[in-house]
């Protein structure tokens, strides 16, 4: 019975607690609407005030405005290169096609593409049969014209014969002695050899197959007498000249190395309004011709330069201007821009060095803005 008789007074707490709970809740939410209304219309009487005071009073507004959070880049005085960034192609002045120079049947290759060669190595041999046996047979003519001018001189010595007899005889050997060496030239030029030391770059014949002189057999390549070279445009002519120093790079190798210019064109290309540009090129392992490099000629310099990254540089319709920041303000500064490279730019007046230029936030403030600087 004591039990059951509890019942109802746990029954009628939790009603209480039930009903003072929303209306608790209720008041809050009220109370919260009336605040904002509150919040809401002082702060446009706030508003209305600052106005009519800024109106009034205009060193006022300069101190209520909002700063703008920034950071900054002090402009730099230091030494400024611009150069001139072009593609250039490794060349070889020992780039031939050797040719036939006498006709015939290829009968021996021993040239591969890619093969490497000393000076005077046998590329390939032409069948010098003809050429062979019209050597046999002057050898023989020779023999004999030996004999008789060697009989006619004994003669001619003891005061027996005729001159022309002696002088017919001579002519003869000679003659004959001439054109044996002449066709011994020409079976030297049968068998073709390496000029120089270099790469077989590409055979253009087959075995057995029949030449004539001047045609092209064998493509050779010297590894030696390198040299880079470039186009450049017209509007650089009598700016490059032989001798400027020159940064060559080598994408493929991811190599650079700095050379000269050692010679420059004298005339433009019509179809490209370009000149050509030669530059030195030392011996380097790996590098071969055709092979593509960036060259960088360093075209002008100012050892003394101010200089500002050029993203700051803003136009308007009066001109070029950074922002720099004075006493907490945003100041519009008015530059005269030189010659830009890599993202830095030469400002040739309205700049001495060490000013503080707005960088993160430069697009968000405006002439006269109060600034506030931060780390990040």
């Amino acid at each position: 019975m004591k039990t059951f008789s509890k019942l109802p007074l746990v029954a009628l707490a939790a009603l209480t607690f039930s009903c003072e709970q929303p209306d608790e809740l209720a008041e809050k939410k009220a109370e919260l609407a009336t605040a904002k209304t509150e919040y809401h219309d002082l702060r446009v009487k706030i508003e209305a005030l600052e106005k009519e005071i800024s109106a009034m009073d205009t060193t006022f507004a300069k101190q209520n405005r909002k700063s703008v959070l920034i950071t900054t880049v002090k402009s730099q005085k230091q030494p400024f290169e611009h150069y001139v960034e072009v593609t250039g192609s490794v060349l070889s002045k020992k780039n031939v096609n050797i040719s036939a120079e006498v006709s015939g049947r290829v009968e021996e290759i021993k040239a591969m593409e890619g093969m490497h060669v000393s000076k005077g190595a046998v590329l390939a041999r032409i069948d010098a049969e003809s050429v062979d046996n019209s050597i046999d047979e002057l050898e023989k003519q020779l023999e004999l014209a030996n004999i008789l001018y060697e009989k006619q001189k004994r003669l001619w010595d003891k005061q027996i014969g005729t001159e022309v007899q002696y002088l017919e005889s001579k002519n003869r050997k000679e003659t004959l002695e001439k054109n044996l060496a002449s066709l011994k030239t020409q079976k030297g030029k049968a068998t073709i050899t390496a000029p120089f030391d270099g790469t077989v770059e590409e055979v253009t014949v087959r075995l057995g197959e029949l030449v004539q002189p001047g045609m092209p057999i064998i493509n050779f390549v010297g590894e030696s007498d390198l040299y880079i070279e470039g186009d450049i445009s017209e509007s650089y002519v009598g700016v490059l000249e032989r001798g400027d120093s020159v940064q060559v790079e080598f994408p493929s190798l991811n190599r650079e190395i700095d050379t000269k210019v050692t010679a420059v064109g004298a005339i433009i290309n019509p179809d490209n309004r370009t000149f050509k540009v030669e530059v030195f090129l030392p011996k380097l392992k790996h590098v071969k011709p055709n092979m593509v490099s960036v060259l960088r000629i360093k075209d002008y310099q100012n050892q003394d330069a101010v200089t500002v990254p050029t993203n700051l540089i803003q136009r308007d319709n009066k001109g070029e201007y950074v922002y720099v920041v004075d006493n907490n303000t945003a100041k519009k500064q008015y530059v005269s821009k030189g010659e830009t490279y890599e993202h830095v730019s030469e400002i040739k007046e309205g700049l001495k060095g060490g000013e503080a230029i707005i960088e993160k936030g430069f697009r968000e403030v405006a002439d006269g803005s109060k600034v506030q600087i931060v780390e990040n």
